[in-house]
């Protein structure tokens, strides 16, 4: 539940005091909402006693009108309100109104509503909770003597990062703008790429304390019904103090929690968010983050990247099949060295296994030590590059990895052969486009690693039958994550390890909707003009 503030009026000295309200242990509970005082000097102490007297919350007495004069009071928070709007068009006219001798006060109300308000989102409030709720949103809240209501008046502003190129999925063709913090600059940037009235937008505020706003956003007739309302009722049941990413957001309303994969895809691109829109899928959009939740997810698509759809399409498949191989060397590299020096000598050719047996001779470890030795110095060098500055983060990565790593080699602790198996997976790792995905490959490395130094090879088969059971059982909203591999849908395997070209995507994925598939015509295919069509039309002129 949110948040209700409750009054407590009491005569003593003239005070209001302002409770939660108590139970006979003396715990706080809910209480009811209660109206606004008609006394303008009553309010303001309320006002002024629930925000603590903060120097942010700025309150502006004034006088309505000019012969005829109310006491009027206009409060907004500064920093959330654009102050140019709030004195322009909604101080300045009320300050040289002319208000008629014969209007009553709530007349007057209507009046200044109707006339005077020369904003958007304008509404009457008649509770304290909304009140504060318009105020920490960045509304203008009017009040007048003797009137129990209050106005507020959409006067949203501030400051805000400007629209940049997204840091986390660069390309090297496409659109250079990505989402920021501010949810109606991420809606607008969609809307852009979508003229469509059918682009529903539904906004919640999800956290009791923080009232962040949460939006989803989907096409009525594309998207899936039953998927959305399964997104709304997800949404819906959670009930926690604060949002503050949308990773809370993604930790909340995810199928399965005890996975090392993401099963909602998240981007900070809104040409990403518009293609999968397009595909029946449902954004969920939070304030005060850039990143942007897609559901539902399937395993193939974090091997996408935006370019793919740009570029020609013997090049995209190329590159996904390179991105699939690199994401399969990330996982069972080290494995593997650990299996074959451990149990599979015969495997190696005679000179390759003569010169790995002299590099081991001085290593005092284990193979799968050895491993576990640099696999870890490599990660907690990948964190200090991540959350070091950028120009220290960069020096730490290239004295890690020449100065520690050679050093290491000399001194006997790893052989030159993991150093060179390490490297490449850290390569590997690095072209899986998905960061999400990435690190679940690190993860599932270790136990990989673990299996073979116990059993070889069959080790490595285990976690990998392991692995793949695991992705089939796996659901994104109900919807199967290994599709359309497994289940296998012939009409949408175009569009995942290959990439057929643009003429040929007719169907959007079926699992995401059953009624509207067909997203272009037939005959679509380019063709070079008829020459002998083209011959006649000459011999006619």
């Amino acid at each position: 539940m949110l948040f209700q503030w409750g009054l407590r009026k009491k005569q003593q000295e003239g005070t209001i005091q302002l409770a939660m309200g108590e139970d006979k242990s003396g715990q706080a509970q809910d209480v009811p909402k209660e109206p606004l005082d008609t006394a303008l000097d009553v309010n303001i102490r309320i006002i002024q006693k629930t925000t603590g007297n903060s120097s942010d919350v700025v309150i502006r007495r004034f006088t309505l009108g000019q012969e005829r004069t109310i006491s009027a009071v206009l409060i907004f928070t500064d920093g959330l309100a654009d102050e140019k709007n709030v004195y322009e068009f909604l101080l300045e006219p009320l300050l040289a109104a002319n208000i008629p001798f014969s209007l009553p006060p709530n007349d007057i109300f209507t009046f200044v509503e109707q006339k005077l308000a020369a904003v958007g989102g304008v509404q009457r409030v008649t509770q304290w909770f909304d009140l504060f709720l318009s105020l920490m949103s960045g509304a203008t809240i009017i009040l007048m003597d003797g009137v129990p209501i209050a106005l507020s008046a959409s006067t949203k502003g501030g400051e805000h990062r400007s629209i940049q190129e997204p840091a986390t999925q660069l390309a090297i063709r496409g659109p250079r703008e990505g989402f920021t913090e501010s949810i109606r600059t991420n809606t607008a940037m969609i809307r852009r790429r979508i003229k469509n009235p059918n682009l529903w937008l539904e906004t919640m505020k999800i956290g009791e304390v923080t009232q962040t706003d949460v939006a989803i956003m989907y096409i009525k007739g594309i998207a899936n019904d039953e998927i959305v309302e399964e997104v709304k009722k997800r949404l819906r049941r959670i009930h926690i103090d604060s949002i503050l990413e949308s990773g809370y957001i993604e930790q909340l309303i995810e199928d399965q929690t005890f996975t090392t994969f993401p099963t909602t895809y998240h981007t900070e691109r809104p040409d990403v968010v518009a293609a999968n829109l397009l595909e029946g899928r449902v954004a969920v959009l939070v304030d005060g983050t850039p990143f942007v939740l897609l559901a539902p997810s399937v395993f193939i698509q974090f091997f996408q990247a935006v370019e793919d759809y740009y570029a020609r399409f013997d090049i995209a498949t190329a590159l996904r099949f390179l991105r699939v191989l690199v994401f399969f060397i990330s996982i069972v590299a080290p494995s593997i060295y650990v299996a074959v020096t451990t149990f599979h000598q015969e495997m190696i050719p005679t000179q390759l296994v003569i010169a790995i047996a002299a590099q081991r001779e001085a290593v005092p470890f284990p193979a799968f030590v050895e491993a576990v030795i640099m696999e870890v110095t490599f990660e907690i060098l990948r964190e200090a590059g991540v959350r070091l500055p950028r120009a220290i983060g960069q020096a730490v990565s290239i004295v890690g990895a020449l100065v520690i790593g050679q050093a290491a080699v000399e001194a006997g602790f790893v052989s030159s052969a993991m150093v060179i198996v390490v490297s490449i997976t850290a390569i590997a790792s690095f072209a899986t486009p998905s960061f999400a995905i990435a690190i679940s490959a690190r993860l599932i490395r270790f136990l990989l690693m673990f299996l073979a130094a116990l059993f070889g090879f069959y080790g490595i088969i285990m976690g990998i039958l392991w692995m793949t059971i695991h992705l089939c059982s796996l659901r994104s909203f109900g919807v199967p994550y290994m599709s359309p591999l497994a289940p296998f849908i012939p009409s949408n395997f175009g569009d995942t390890i290959f990439r057929v070209p643009t003429w040929a995507f007719k169907d959007r994925p079926r699992l995401m909707n059953q009624t509207n598939i067909i997203r272009e015509g037939e005959n679509q295919r380019p063709q070079p003009p008829d020459q002998d069509k083209k011959k006649n039309e000459e011999e006619q002129q």
